[in-house]
């Protein structure tokens, strides 16, 4: 199954893994699925964030 990709340095989406337009590696442009019980939300926040204590 292919999955659309989204390379970040020419702004064009496609279904590579790499960008056909500059060779970049292409991401996932969907967020990531939403659980109560989110094991990772710390992690992600301190990434975002930073250490805030």
């Amino acid at each position: 199954m292919k999955v659309l990709r989204y390379c970040k340095k020419c702004k064009i989406y496609t279904l590579k893994l790499r960008c056909p337009k500059c060779g970049a590696s292409t991401v996932s442009p969907h967020p990531p699925k939403f659980s109560i019980e989110d094991k990772y939300a710390r992690y992600r926040r301190k990434e975002k964030f930073g250490n805030l204590s």
